[in-house]
């Protein structure tokens, strides 16, 4: 059988693409194929990549170099060569063979003069190429390419990284994590932001090496993939300053029971979230065409107003666990919180998860108070 019999024609935000079909299409991460991988359940990661491309290229001055590393079938990559609007050029890369084809018949397909189709290994390629923007989005971790995007990076460029070996940076395979991190993470009710700040503080690591920094920008989770915008500052007074935000916790800093628990970390301790930078985007939103606007929206609201909390959060449900009661309304909670002079947000980690300045005892009064 032909394996052109196996592609289809859909149509993502503006772009009309050929892909190979997947008779499995399901919400996750989805699991490797013979074909070049397409996962549908990620168009809302793919659509949050093209609008921070398109505020790099609102806010650069220079011609800009972006690079779709893993490329897989190519849909990244070909949408942000479709759908930006500037002065930019995009070096697609897998090198897989049907990957490379599939590429170049969509780069000719979609009449595309910026968008190069290249079959290199990530690593190879990085070491003799720079980019301001680089994208790292590979079937599990991506710590194996880290190092050569550093290097590669220019000076205040990005790079954006996905992640889906969740279960191994919640907690879940502890040991894993601390062969591919460094660290052996934690399994407790906020391990989705435990497993992202796991994440971040190897980025960090890995960027001091060169004495370079890094700022987070747009960072999130979802319950079958971390994803992660950086910035990437040149200099000694940078990598100092991000070398800071590394520190230990314990797991009551977690709001965890459990008791007598080795230090977890080094993680990222500072902001996660450019809240500057999250309010262009959502201005964005309204420019572009994109069929998951209603949730890119909902992130990006719940990522503004938690931009500059402390880290970590309680959730009604074990808080309610733990004191043996009903949990009260999480609105109820916020309310009275404000009411009593603190900050506080929902948190996009968790629909039952608040962050607070509060004192750990004037929240469980509010817990204990009569509905």
């Amino acid at each position: 059988m032909s394996i052109l019999q196996h592609i289809e024609l859909i149509t993502e935000g503006e772009t009309e693409i050929l892909v190979f079909k997947n008779k499995d299409y399901k919400k996750g991460p989805g699991s490797k194929d013979k074909l070049p991988f397409y996962n549908p359940s990620m168009e809302l990661n793919r659509d949050l990549s093209i609008l921070l491309n398109q505020w790099i290229i609102d806010n650069s001055k220079i011609h800009v170099n972006i690079l779709d590393g893993l490329a897989a079938s190519g849909i990244r990559g070909v949408r942000l060569a479709n759908e930006l609007r500037g002065n930019f050029d995009i070096t697609i890369n897998d090198w897989d063979e049907d990957s490379h084809d599939l590429i170049k018949k969509n780069i000719k397909k979609c009449k595309l003069k910026n968008a190069f189709a290249i079959k290199r290994n990530l690593n190879s390629l990085l070491s003799n190429m720079r980019f301001h923007y680089i994208d790292i989005d590979p079937f599990g971790s991506p710590v194996y390419f880290v190092d050569s995007a550093m290097r590669s990076i220019y000076n205040n460029g990005i790079i954006a990284c996905t992640a889906t070996d969740t279960a191994t940076l919640c907690g879940v395979y502890p040991n894993v994590c601390k062969r591919r991190y460094g660290v052996k993470s934690f399994h407790s009710n906020v391990m989705h932001e435990t497993g992202l700040r796991i994440l971040l503080g190897f980025l960090c690591r890995e960027s001091v090496k060169y004495d370079k920094g890094i700022e987070p920008l747009v960072c999130y989770s979802t319950d079958h993939y971390f994803r992660v915008y950086i910035k990437v500052k040149k200099g000694v007074n940078h990598a100092n300053r991000s070398v800071g935000n590394m520190k230990y916790v314990t797991s009551k800093e977690l709001f965890s029971p459990k008791i007598n628990s080795a230090n977890i970390g080094p993680l990222w301790l500072g902001k996660i979230e450019n809240k500057n930078v999250i309010r262009e985007l959502i201005s964005y939103v309204f420019k572009k065409k994109f069929n998951t606007k209603g949730e890119l929206l909902n992130l990006l609201n719940l990522l503004e107003n938690e931009a500059n909390s402390s880290p970590f959060f309680y959730t009604t449900d074990n808080l309610a666990s733990l004191l043996k009661i009903s949990p009260p309304r999480l609105n109820r909670i916020i309310e009275q919180l404000k009411e009593k002079g603190y900050d506080v947000s929902k948190t996009h980690f968790s629909n039952t998860g608040f962050k607070t300045n509060s004192p750990r005892e004037v929240i469980e009064e509010i817990f204990k108070q009569k509905k």
